[in-house]
């Protein structure tokens, strides 16, 4: 007997394409040291505690913390936001599956400001929503106006990246209250707050229909622990408590997380070394005739082509070794994205690129 399970397939997903992450470093093929300036990382890493607990620790065997308490008291302080408000998981993308899941029927809206993240949409699709794209102008700034007028009785999110990926661009804090005003739940993702210094916390308790999401991917050194944190209305946060998986942080993130809080200075003090490093490796960008760089609030720097393809120099920098982002998306044609590494990271781009624009 033939079996056809594709039958039982939700026939939505049939062209769904998934998301292209990075390619893994180990799956390159060169010989020099590999830089990996593709996916906004800090490549001074963890704090050195964080490295120090990690070894020490023999406690795999138990499961984690399920409601994450002892990292929502740290983030409490840090943030100065009710511990009961504040929701752990694996990465601030699993908070944005359940948001999507908590407010999504089949059909409704989700208001998105392309190019931006792409799992807003990727999980918009995945929850059966509908995506409505309010494209950014010629210099990637928010449409407030095309957003307004967006809105419809089925709209149920509006999804802002501040500053923006993958163009760092920023968005002023009187522009998104504008956007709150609307009245529509509101996520505004802060990924990269350290780099900017920017929030909307104080703005809480007058909006209940505003939503912060954080990482600790970009600034603290721990993308490959997945951890992200919300920072949500009481009632949002009771209603993603009761819908989210018990152990989400897994208990070496845990253990990452609360050592990363108690040294935080140390770490923080390697993001101001990277904002140093962005102001420099703009303005060396800035010199090559070929490129055209775009302001950045963020730890990357986006630059469009003016001559060759973006795809061509992404491969033969990866043929050196250097790991960078291409796309080629609609607004996006002919690409770069450069993450912010150490000088010596710096250096080493800039001697490339130099020889390729030869």
């Amino acid at each position: 007997m033939t079996y056809d399970v594709k039958k039982y397939i939700r026939t939505d997903l049939e062209g769904f394409a998934g998301y292209s992450a990075c390619k893994a470093p180990e799956l390159v093929k060169t010989s020099n040291r590999i830089i990996k300036l593709d996916a906004n990382e800090n490549l001074y890493g963890a704090a050195p505690a964080v490295r120090q607990a990690m070894s020490a620790f023999d406690q795999y065997h138990i499961y984690p913390d399920a409601t994450q308490f002892e990292i929502r008291r740290l983030l409490a302080e840090y943030t100065g936001v009710n511990m009961e408000q504040i929701i752990c998981g694996a990465g601030s993308d699993q908070l944005i599956d359940l948001l999507l899941r908590l407010f999504i029927n089949p059909g409704d809206e989700v208001i998105n400001c392309p190019p931006t993240f792409a799992m807003y949409k990727f999980y918009t699709d995945l929850n059966r929503g509908t995506v409505v794209n309010v494209p950014r102008d010629a210099d990637y700034n928010v449409n407030i106006s095309g957003i307004k007028n967006a809105l419809t009785p089925k709209t149920k999110l509006i999804f802002i990246a501040v500053p923006n990926n993958p163009t760092g661009t920023a968005i002023s804090k009187e522009d998104i209250i504008q956007i709150l005003d609307l009245g529509v739940p509101t996520v505004v993702d802060e990924a990269y707050y350290e780099f900017t210094g920017q929030t909307m916390i104080s703005n809480m308790a007058k909006y209940p229909n505003l939503m912060i999401l954080r990482t600790f991917s970009k600034w603290a050194g721990l993308a490959g622990l997945r951890v992200g944190y919300g920072l949500f209305p009481p009632v949002i946060a009771d209603y993603l408590s009761r819908i989210k998986d018990p152990y989400s942080v897994n208990i070496a993130a845990d253990t990452a997380v609360r050592q990363t809080m108690l040294q935080r200075e140390y770490m923080l003090e390697t993001v101001k070394k990277i904002v140093h490093e962005r102001k420099r490796l703009y303005t060396e960008l800035s010199k090559f005739s070929w490129l055209k760089p775009y302001p950045s609030a963020a730890n990357f720097i986006l630059c469009k082509l003016i001559k060759g393809k973006a795809k061509d120099i992404q491969q033969a920098l990866e043929s050196e070794g250097i790991l960078v982002r291409c796309f080629d998306a609609p607004m996006m044609e002919n690409c770069l994205r450069f993450s912010v590494g150490k000088p010596e990271d710096t250096d080493a781009l800039l001697k490339a690129l130099g020889e390729m624009g030869e």
